[in-house]
C-alpha cells in the first residue's frame, strides 16, 4: 500500500536535551513574544494616535481637540504600554496576583528611570518590564508556597493582600534603585549599537542573524527583548518611525522565496507554494517558508539578501514604521507605516522579494535534476520546522496535510488499524477509542481498532496512525501500511479522512458485521493482551484532585506520578520515565488533556494499574499547549484500558469537558468521571 506520512529525521540528540542552548533561546523568546504579543493592540492604538495628531498638525496646522488627544500619546508610550507589558508577563507567571504585584514594581522602575534621568530625557521602561513583571510574580509564588497551608483559617485574606501589598512595595523599591541604572545603562549601550550601525551603513547586515534566526525560531528573543524597545523610543521622538520594525518584519524576502518555488520548485514543495506564499504575504505567518529553506539550506542566502537588500532600501529613503508590525503581513506594515514613507517602504518590500526571488531561482534550477531523480523531502522538512519550533503548528500542519493527504483510496480493504505510541498504552489506546467511535458512528463496524506499542507493531496493519514524531519508527515495522500521521490522538481532523479512506477501501461485508462481536469492536490491546474486566480501583475518588493555580508541566508530572507512587501503583522511578516520554513525544491530547505516562522500557517501575487525575484551574503550558486536565496512567497489563477509552470519548465532547471545569469541588469531578467504570 501507498505510505502517507509527515515524518521526521531524528532529531540529534543536543537538540532534544531540555538544557540545550537552542531550546533555552526558544523559550527566552517564546516567553518575551507571550508578554509582547497580547499588548501589540494596544501599540497600535498608540500608533494611529499618534498619525492621527502628527497628520492633523501637518496638513491642517494646531488644532484644539488633535492638540488635547495628542496630550494621550507621552503617557501611553511610558507609562501605559510597559505596565501593561509587565501585568501580562506577572499574569503569565503567577496569574492576576502576579499581574498586580509586577505592575506596581515595574511602576517603581519607570520612575526610578526618571529620577536618575532629571532634564536629559526620558526612557520608556520596555526591558524593565519584561524583566520586573515576571520576577515579581515569580517571587510572589515563591512566597505564597512558604506559608501555603499554614494560615489559621479566617486569616487567609488577610494574609493574601498585605503579603503581596508589602512584596509590591519592596519590589517597587528594588526597581526605583536597583533595576532602573542599569537598565537605563543597557538602553544607552544598545541606542549607540544601532546607530553606529546606522551612521556606518552596517545596519543590513543584520540580516545575517535575523533571517537564519527566524528559520529556527530564535529570533523572538532578538525582536522582542531588543528591536521592540529601541524602535518605540525611536518612534516616540521626534522622527515619529522606526526602521527597526522593518528588519524582522519585511514579508518581502519570504514571498520571493515562494514565488521562485511556485515556479521553479519540484514535487509538494511546487505544489504547496503558492497556497504558503498567501498566508505568508497577507497573513503574516512567516514560519510557512521556514520548511523551505531548510529542505534546501542553501536557500538562507535568499533569504539574507532579500532581508540585506529591504533594509538597505530603508535606509537608503529613509523610512520606518510608527509601531511594531505583527504580524509582519504586508496589511499590517501598511498600517503602520509612517506618512513620509509609504512608497519607501512599498519599494523595499518589492526589491527584498524581486532579490530573494532571483537568488532562489538561481539554487532551485542548479539543482532541479537531482531534486527530480531524488525523493520529496518537504514532508521531512515540515517536520524538522515544526521541532525546530518545539510545538505544533496548525499552519505548519495544513502544509503538511498538503504535501501528503490521506489516499482518495486503497488498493485494498482496510480491515485491521492500528493506533501506535512508544509504549501503547496512554495516548494511543485513547486514539484508538476516539476512531472506533467516529467509524461506528458511520455504520463501520469490521474494522478491527487497536491501540500498540511501535515495537510490539506485528506487521499485518493495513493503516497505522502515529504522532508526526513517531511515524518514522513505525513506518520500517508495519512498510506495506498506510501510515497517517496526527498532531494529537484526541481530536485530530485526520480522523475523518481515515473513516472516508475505510469507506471507500471495499464494499462492506454485511455477513462480518453481523458476526463482529460487540466487545471487539470496543477492545483495546497493549502489545497483543486482551482486555480484560474493568477494574474500578483503577481509578478512585483519593486519586482525583484540583489545583486552584497554575503548574509548570514538571510540577504537573511530579504531582500526577507521587499521586501514582502514593497508590502504590508505581515506584519512584516512574517519573523519570515520564519526562523521558515527552522528551520523544509531547502526550497532549487536544482539548485541554494531558496524559502523561512512561515509556516502554519502564515496566519495571509498574506494581499494578492506576489511573490519576488532577483539574488545573489557572491550566499548564504542556509544551506549548495549554492544559486544565492531566490523566497520570500506569498499566501493567490492560485492565485500565477501558477506563481509559472512555475517558477518550469522555474528553471528546466539548460539553463534557465543560461540565469536568466546572466541577464545584473533587467529589463532584469523580463522580462525574466515576461514569466511565461503569
Amino acid at each position: 500500500m501507498t505510505t502517507t506520512t509527515m515524518s521526521q529525521d531524528s532529531a540529534p540528540a543536543a537538540e532534544k536535551k531540555p538544557g540545550s542552548i537552542r531550546v533555552g533561546v526558544q523559550k527566552f523568546g517564546s516567553f518575551l513574544s507571550g508578554m509582547i504579543m497580547p499588548i501589540i493592540p494596544a501599540l497600535i492604538a498608540w500608533g494611529i494616535i499618534t498619525a492621527v495628531v502628527v497628520n492633523i498638525n501637518e496638513f491642517y496646522g494646531s488644532w484644539v481637540p488633535a492638540d488635547a488627544l495628542g496630550e494621550t500619546i507621552g503617557p501611553m508610550i511610558h507609562y501605559m504600554l510597559p505596565v501593561l507589558i509587565a501585568v501580562q508577563g506577572g499574569f503569565m507567571v503567577y496569574q492576576m496576583r502576579g499581574a498586580v504585584v509586577g505592575a506596581v514594581a515595574t511602576f517603581g522602575t519607570i520612575v526610578g528611570s526618571d529620577w536618575l534621568l532629571g532634564d536629559e530625557g526620558e526612557i520608556h521602561m520596555f526591558i524593565g518590564a519584561m524583566i520586573m513583571g515576571p520576577l515579581s510574580a515569580w517571587i510572589m509564588k515563591r512566597l505564597d508556597a512558604l506559608w501555603e497551608g499554614k494560615v489559621k483559617a479566617g486569616f487567609e485574606m488577610l494574609v493574601n493582600m498585605f503579603s503581596a501589598g508589602i512584596l509590591a512595595f519592596i519590589m517597587a523599591v528594588i526597581g526605583f534603585f536597583v533595576l532602573a541604572p542599569p537598565i537605563n545603562w543597557l538602553m544607552e549601550v544598545l541606542g549607540n549599537a544601532v546607530r553606529f550601525l546606522v551612521d556606518n551603513g552596517l545596519l543590513p547586515l543584520t540580516s545575517l542573524l535575523i533571517e537564519p534566526a527566524k528559520v529556527f525560531f530564535l529570533n523572538n528573543a532578538i525582536n522582542h527583548g531588543v528591536l521592540t524597545p529601541l524602535g518605540i523610543a525611536e518612534a516616540s521622538g521626534e522622527a515619529g518611525k522606526s526602521v527597526l520594525f522593518l528588519l524582522e518584519a519585511n514579508p518581502g524576502p519570504g514571498m520571493g522565496l515562494l514565488l521562485a518555488f511556485s515556479i521553479f520548485g519540484v514535487g509538494a514543495a511546487k505544489a504547496t507554494a503558492p497556497g504558503a506564499l498567501i498566508i505568508q504575504f497577507f497573513g503574516g505567518i512567516h514560519e510557512v517558508y521556514f520548511p523551505y529553506v531548510l529542505m534546501k539550506p542553501a536557500l538562507l542566502l535568499a533569504v539574507i539578501g532579500g532581508g540585506a537588500t529591504g533594509v538597505t532600501t530603508n535606509m537608503l529613503l529613509d523610512v520606518g514604521l510608527r509601531a511594531p508590525a505583527a504580524p509582519g503581513s504586508i496589511i499590517a506594515v501598511m498600517l503602520q507605516v509612517a506618512t513620509d514613507s509609504v512608497v519607501g517602504v512599498i519599494i523595499s518590500v518589492l526589491l527584498s522579494a524581486a532579490v530573494s526571488f532571483t537568488i532562489a531561482a538561481l539554487i532551485l534550477i542548479a539543482s532541479r535534476k537531482r531534486d527530480l531523480e531524488a525523493d520529496d523531502q518537504f514532508s521531512q522538512a515540515v517536520a524538522r520546522t515544526e521541532s525546530a519550533k518545539g510545538k505544533s503548528s496548525a499552519h505548519l500542519s495544513s502544509l503538511a496535510a498538503g504535501a501528503a493527504n490521506v489516499p482518495a483510496a486503497a488498493a485494498q480493504k482496510i480491515s485491521t488499524i492500528y493506533f501506535a505510541c512508544d509504549a501503547g498504552m496512554g495516548s494511543s489506546a485513547m486514539g484508538a477509542s476516539v476512531l472506533r467511535k467516529k467509524l461506528s458512528g458511520a455504520g463501520i463496524t469490521d474494522v478491527h481498532v487497536t491501540n500498540k506499542a511501535i515495537a510490539s507493531l506485528p506487521g499485518d496493519a493495513d493503516l497505522v496512525i502515529t504522532q508526526q514524531t513517531l511515524t518514522d519508527r513505525a513506518r520500517p515495522k508495519e512498510p506495506h501500511a498506510i501510515h497517517v500521521s496526527v498532531d494529537n490522538f484526541m481530536n485530530a481532523p485526520e480522523y475523518d479522512d481515515v473513516v472516508e479512506l475505510v469507506k471507500s477501501s471495499g464494499e462492506e461485508d454485511a455477513d462480518a458485521q453481523a458476526e463482529q462481536a460487540p466487545s471487539s469492536a470496543a477492545s483495546a490491546e497493549m502489545g497483543g493482551g486482551t482486555a480484560t474486566a474493568v477494574q474500578t480501583s483503577v481509578l478512585t475518588a483519593d486519586r482525583v484532585q484540583i489545583r486552584a493555580g497554575a503548574a509548570t508541566q514538571e510540577q504537573a508530572l511530579a504531582e500526577t506520578s507521587q499521586i501514582l507512587v502514593a497508590a502504590g501503583a508505581v515506584t519512584e522511578e516512574y517519573l523519570q520515565a515520564m519526562r523521558d516520554r515527552e522528551a520523544t513525544t509531547s502526550t497532549f491530547m487536544g482539548n485541554e488533556l494531558a496524559i502523561p505516562h512512561g515509556t516502554n522500557e519502564s515496566k519495571g517501575a509498574i506494581r499494578s494499574s492506576a489511573l490519576s487525575v488532577i483539574r488545573y484551574d489557572g491550566g499548564v503550558d504542556w509544551s506549548g499547549e495549554q492544559v486544565t486536565f492531566v490523566v497520570g496512567i500506569a498499566g501493567v497489563g490492560d485492565e485500565h484500558l477501558q477506563i481509559l477509552s472512555k475517558i477518550a470519548e469522555l474528553f471528546a465532547d466539548e460539553s463534557k469537558v465543560a461540565e469536568l471545569k466546572a466541577a464545584a469541588t473533587e467529589a463532584e469531578l469523580y463522580d462525574l468521571l466515576n461514569d466511565v467504570n461503569e
